[in-house]
């Protein structure tokens, strides 16, 4: 995911339109686990690698602290997410014949100028971009 809208969100829909890859799902949507504001698909984002120089989403937000970092959507944090999705934090896609798209059946891209640090905290994009 690499990722992540907080509860800060105020459901604008701002972000969702800049997504290059249409990873940001709003608050009604039925594969959104919260409810109650926009979900970005981690298995779906890749931060805008290849398409910009930051997360697009960031930019169009009005709202300082609704979006942070999370973990990479890779095989080294394919327990991370496995856990979450059960936790009901994600609810990562599952696919008919290969089951649940975990980092393990494809990893996505990510800012490796991110520190862990950051991932882990959950720090606020708006100040790294």
């Amino acid at each position: 995911m690499a990722v992540m809208i907080t509860d800060e969100c105020i459901s604008c829909d701002a972000c969702a339109p800049e997504c290059p890859v249409a990873a940001i799902l709003d608050e009604n949507n039925e594969k959104n686990p919260t409810g109650s504001y926009f979900y970005v698909k981690p298995e779906s984002c890749v931060e805008c690698v290849g398409h910009a120089d930051s997360p697009r989403c960031v930019e169009a937000c009005p709202t300082e602290g609704a979006l942070v970092w999370d973990m990479p959507y890779t095989m080294e944090f394919n327990e991370y997410y496995k856990e979450g999705n059960e936790s009901g934090t994600y609810k990562i896609r599952e696919h008919k014949k290969k089951g649940l798209m975990l980092p393990d059946q494809k990893e996505m891209p990510f800012i490796s100028d991110v520190s862990m640090e950051d991932r882990e905290s959950h720090a606020n994009i708006g100040r790294w971009a």
